[in-house]
């Protein structure tokens, strides 16, 4: 009787195991960007519409800004470091992709309307690479397209109302038209890297 619990038992999980090792190479081969991954999970509920205000004070909305494939980054123009530092790095992947010959663009958006008019966005983009697409909007804005990104901010507290620093998520999110968000990138991550992954998303 033992043995046959034992055979029953084992037979249980070689089954879960044969499901589950099915089940993953089912989702593989249903998902066409699997092979570009890189171990995270794309698509879900993260994106969605918005409507901002542009580095030339024109209001625009993610069908306008996103018609083709962008990195979209959330940060501020009076970050000390990094938000210039990814919204550079950025900027060089779309670089390394123009010579691979795949359009692509950097989108920053800003979580801090207070102090980043379109003027300062202007300037700050200026600096970075002139094809960034900068946006800001009222507070409400700001925070329904944080909200539809899944990202967090908040402004630090101090004794100057004009000079404070804002606690932010530093997340890039690669978003392609007609198909939304698909995949994201950490801080960590090369502009090399940014561009690998990227490329194999376009060449699809």
């Amino acid at each position: 009787m033992d043995r046959i619990y034992v055979a029953l038992a084992a037979a249980v999980t070689v089954g879960l195991v044969g499901g589950v090792y099915g089940y993953a190479q089912f989702a593989k081969s249903s998902d066409p960007y699997a092979d570009c991954r890189g171990g995270t999970v794309g698509g879900g509920d993260i994106g969605g519409p918005f409507t901002l205000v542009d580095q030339n004070g024109e209001t625009v909305t993610d069908v306008d800004v996103l018609t083709k494939p962008s990195l979209v980054y959330f940060g501020y123009t009076y970050c000390p470091d990094v938000c210039p530092l990814d919204a550079a790095r950025n900027a060089e992947a779309v670089d390394i992709l123009e010579e691979q010959g795949f359009e692509a663009q950097p989108v920053f958006i800003s979580i801090d309307p207070d102090r980043d008019t379109p003027s300062a966005l202007k300037e700050f983009a200026a600096n970075i690479d002139d094809r960034m697409v900068a946006l800001t909007g009222t507070p409400e804005q700001v925070a329904q397209a944080s909200k539809a990104y899944r990202t967090y901010f908040k402004k630090q507290e101090g004794d100057d109302p004009e000079f404070y620093l804002m606690d932010h998520s530093t997340f890039t999110y690669l978003v392609l038209p007609k198909k939304g968000f698909v995949d994201f990138f950490r801080r960590d991550d090369s502009a090399e890297l940014i561009a690998q992954r990227t490329a194999c998303y376009l060449s699809k």
